[in-house]
């Protein structure tokens, strides 16, 4: 399927031309070779491709985690390729909320204090209010009766439902999940697939990074990534 699609207004995440370049030593290596993109608010989106693909160099530019080396990048209408530091960072926690792989919970604090944490990061809120909103996330998960527990109480479909209650806490314009179902048996990655339909189907906006075709399957429209190019 294409890698663009439009109806007006400002997209979710619009790429024009985007390149990315690691020097390793005295090598450039190109892992980005001007990408075209275009996610419109509300869609379900798979990015899928092999080790190597630049699927993961893609994720990492329009997460806000890094910056293209060429051309240009809108996040929810604002132009962000040229921001570094701490404006890309202000601007990351505000509009993208993450899902990974590998949970990234903090293993000391309990799972409202995990879900709170993106809130802490973007000031303005006190503690109570912090948990009040990390509660009523995790209710909507169904993890109300464990918020006391901390991530290694906690089974692998749970602390990954703690990762997404995390990533919805600050209400983002994306969530962006990296291999959600990776670290998950068959039958919990259904749940967890399960979870993400269920909120597009209340209109956030998905997109998922995966190099596998069945988890790619579940989205709306699929972007095939290869050589560092979208793939028509």
């Amino acid at each position: 399927m294409s890698g663009q699609v439009g109806n007006g207004g400002d997209p979710v995440v619009r790429t024009e031309g985007v390149h990315k370049i690691y020097h390793l030593g005295k090598v450039a290596v190109e892992a980005l070779r001007g990408v075209d993109l275009v996610i419109e608010g509300g869609e379900y989106v798979a990015i899928m491709g092999p080790s190597g693909s630049g699927k993961s160099t893609l994720m990492h530019i329009i997460g806000c985690l890094d910056s293209p080396t060429a051309g240009e990048y809108w996040l929810d209408g604002q132009p962000v390729s040229e921001l570094r530091g701490r404006r890309l960072a202000r601007i990351r926690n505000r509009k993208v909320g993450f899902v990974f792989q590998n949970f990234n919970l903090l293993p000391r604090v309990d799972i409202v204090e995990n879900t709170a944490l993106p809130l802490r990061y973007s000031g303005g809120l006190g503690r109570g209010e912090r948990r009040r909103r990390a509660i009523a996330v995790l209710d909507q998960l169904g993890l109300g009766d464990r918020l006391r527990h901390k991530p290694d109480e906690l089974s692998g479909g749970q602390r990954q439902r703690v990762a997404i209650a995390r990533a919805l806490v600050n209400n983002p314009s994306m969530l962006l999940a990296d291999e959600p179902t990776g670290n998950l048996d068959s039958g919990t990655s259904k749940e967890i697939l399960k979870i993400f339909r269920d909120l597009h189907d209340r209109g956030h906006t998905i997109l998922i990074v995966t190099h596998d075709p069945n988890v790619a399957a579940e989205a709306d429209r699929v972007v095939k990534i290869g050589d560092g190019r979208v793939e028509a």
